[in-house]
């Protein structure tokens, strides 16, 4: 029996190292892949799971990764922040990984992290690039570890570590810092290249920063950079976009005296900037060169020209440069006449456009939908329907289905030249072509009924509305809400209601619409009387019916309903509108109700995020009264007129309670004094006022004594006192 084998030699400790990451292959070590650090601690140190095969992809051992799943599906849809940082570090080489978890755990340039990096044996530009190139880490920390980098003994930045430290602090939002980067590589003795000052340039004209551009070009001539075609065009370009066009010319200028040859590009860049300016004549000037030059401007590039014109509303200069593409001997394709096309419909311009059809005609040109249905509302728009009626029969007879905006325009245009049956037929033909009419396919319709006061077509139409499932409350609302828009169509408004009312197809809403509209036309009263009615139609008023019945009350002087309005409204535990607290509290300023005008403010501000300015000054006026110095509260005054908010009553009821609680008489006296110097106020107002203020101060010493009379508890000795005096 042979002896047994020799038992292992005992190991020590193992030492510290990397074992995972990416290992270049050789014939007696395969590639390693894997996750974290073998012998680092983490702050969040997991376990690996047992590997499970995905359906559908055969197990490949040498790339699982034990915690890949927990970081694609986090629980709860949130990723912890150390698994986020490792989700990201986890493509880094080791050393990388190394230099970024330490930057992790100590958050800030110190000692302790200056040493941990000392412990690397050589930091190579490779490194340095890969660590700037992570996007998890702070600016200050990447940075200070750039320089510390830099002064390695026997180290020297290569180009790649300058431009990734150039990328990096642009995605920090550190880009006058990129700027010098090019001054940074001449002191280490690196002079930039092209290619560092085109990087600048593309971060910049991705941030739309084109004076930036400008600086860097002119930093690259300070450098003796000289651009390529490429790169000038690329300037021109972000300069012209940035709308520095003087600019971009002057670069032109440098690009011609550096003897550098143009190419499509560069004219179509130029040409481009001169139109959206609206310099045709330069435009015209650099065409001819191009002719000369290079070639004949094709007609894409006289596409684009009339589409810049066109989005800046230069309606004359796209003619001009489409005679100038005839002239030329360009045939222009479906792009170009339906760019032009739509133009001249949307300003108005039937006639041209007409003409333009009619051309396209000739040329066999694809018309489409679209430019039909343009030229059909320019002629609804220009009054003349009969043409659009016809073009839509030319359409149909090309072989398309007129849309439900066709419709709706023809529509519209038929009610406005008194034609409502005609209208009606086509309402009827959008039903048998499925299309699904709107609102605005049948309000032109309802709009010609009461007005020829052809109510029965008018209820007829509605109960169509209903049998195609739409909602004619809702309607209704819409209706009378555009009708009221206008001043001069709420009496018809007013009669259609009438009808409505009859009827009994009456809403809250309805009545809400129309109690607002009758009240900016100064009808109050008519507008109270709706209110009052609301209880013999079983109608509930919601906090809009009691806004518009505050504003109507404290238009007509009757604030006792004013104010049980809006009591109402808050047992419904709602707001009443800005325009309510502001009418309410006015209302409340001018007869003398100064404290329940203060509550209210103070109620509003609370409640609303933005209200009114007046509100706002009343409290900062009287916070400056207990200051008791009428020159403090005239320099407010003074503040609000600057910001075009002039004193009106509220302030001066401000300025009657602030006084009355903190200050005298005589100081709010002088305040008024003030405002009638600077005209804010009248004699009669001041007399006004000067009352109230008396009347306040009375009300305010009585309250104060009878204050006292029940802290001391001198009530009943009063009482004895007077009946005493009563009884003798």
């Amino acid at each position: 029996m042979p002896p047994p084998p020799p038992p292992p030699p005992s190991r020590g400790p193992a030492k510290p190292y990397f074992f995972y990451g990416h290992r270049k292959p050789t014939q007696n070590r395969p590639a390693v892949r894997g996750g974290l650090f073998s012998n680092r601690q983490t702050l969040n140190p997991r376990k690996a799971g047992r590997p499970t095969a995905t359906s559908g992809e055969p197990f490949d051992l040498q790339r699982w990764d034990p915690d890949e799943k927990r970081i694609q599906n986090p629980p709860f849809g949130r990723l912890d922040p150390s698994e986020k940082f490792f989700a990201l570090a986890k493509n880094l080489s080791p050393i990388a990984r190394y230099i970024v978890d330490a930057f992790r755990k100590h958050k800030q340039w110190r000692p302790e992290l200056v040493e941990e990096l000392n412990r690397l044996r050589r930091v190579t530009p490779k490194l340095v690039a890969e660590v700037m190139k992570f996007p998890d880490i702070d600016p200050r920390i990447s940075s200070r570890f750039f320089h510390w980098a830099g002064k390695q003994k026997g180290y020297r930045h290569d180009f790649a570590c300058y431009n990734a430290y150039a990328y990096f602090l642009n995605r920090a939002n550190h880009f006058r810092d990129a700027d010098q980067v090019p001054e940074l590589m001449h002191m280490q003795g690196k002079p930039p290249s092209e290619k560092q000052f085109e990087i600048l340039i593309r971060m910049h004209a991705d941030a739309n920063r084109g004076l930036r551009i400008h600086y860097v070009y002119e930093k690259m001539k300070k450098f003796g950079v000289k651009p390529s075609v490429f790169l000038f065009n690329r300037i021109m370009d972000a300069l012209v976009k940035t709308d520095h066009l003087d600019l971009a010319l002057m670069v032109y200028d440098d690009f011609k005296e550096d003897g550098l040859v143009e190419v499509n590009v560069t004219y179509m860049i130029l040409i481009k900037g001169l139109c959206k300016a609206g310099r045709l004549d330069e435009v015209f000037f650099l065409l001819d060169r191009m002719r000369k030059n290079l070639c004949k401007p094709d007609v894409f590039a006289y596409t684009a020209m009339i589409k810049v014109l066109v989005s800046n509303g230069n309606l004359d200069g796209c003619l001009k440069v489409w005679d100038e593409m005839k002239k030329d001997g360009v045939e222009p394709d479906v792009m170009a006449y339906s760019t032009l096309f739509m133009a001249l419909c949307k300003c108005g311009r039937v006639e041209k456009a007409s003409e333009l059809l009619h051309e396209m005609k000739e040329g066999k040109i694809l018309i489409d939908r679209a430019i039909y249905g343009s030229l059909i509302e320019a002629y609804v728009e220009d009054g003349k329907v009969g043409s659009a009626c016809g073009l839509l029969k030319e359409l149909m007879d090309s072989g398309y289905r007129a849309d439900l905006a066709i419709y709706n325009s023809l529509i519209k245009g038929l009610c406005g030249s008194n034609l409502v049956d005609r209208a009606y037929k086509l309402f009827l033909a959008t039903i048998r072509e499925d299309l699904q009419p709107d609102f605005h396919t049948v309000n032109p319709m309802l709009l010609s009924y009461v007005e020829s006061k052809r109510m029965k077509d008018f209820h007829k139409l509605l109960e169509h509305m209903q049998m195609l499932g739409f909602s004619v409350a809702d309607v209704l609302l819409e209706f009378l809400s555009s009708m009221v828009e206008k001043k001069d169509r709420v009496s018809m408004a007013l009669e259609a209601f009438e009808y409505l009312r009859m009827h009994k197809l009456l809403t809250i809403s309805l009545y809400n619409v129309l109690m607002e509209a009758l009240f900016k036309i100064g009808k109050e009263k008519k507008a109270l009387e709706l209110f009052d009615e609301l209880g013999d139609y079983s109608l509930v008023p919601d906090t809009s019916s009691y806004c518009n019945a505050i504003l109507c009350y404290v238009g007509v002087g009757n604030l006792p309903e004013a104010c049980k309005c809006y009591n109402k409204i808050i047992e419904m535990s709602s707001v009443p509108s800005i325009d309510a607290y502001y009418s309410l509290v006015k209302g409340l300023s001018c007869f003398g109700e100064v404290d329940a005008a203060m509550m209210l403010i103070r109620d509003c501000l609370a409640n609303v995020t933005n209200g009114p300015m007046e509100f706002k000054y009343a409290l900062t006026i009287i916070h400056v009264c207990k200051l008791n110095d009428a020159r403090k509260v005239v320099d407010v005054a003074n503040e609000m007129a600057e910001q075009d908010c002039l004193p009106n009553s509220i302030v001066y009821a401000a300025v009657i309670y602030g006084m009355g609680k903190h200050g005298t008489i005589e100081e709010a006296r002088k305040f008024f004094s003030a405002m009638r110097e600077s005209r804010f106020m009248t004699e009669a107002d001041v007399v006004v006022f000067d009352d109230m203020l008396i009347d306040h101060m009375k009300k305010t010493t009585a309250d104060l004594v009878l204050s006292g009379i029940k802290f001391f508890g001198l009530e009943s000795k009063l009482k004895a006192k007077g009946s005493m005096l009563l009884s003798g």
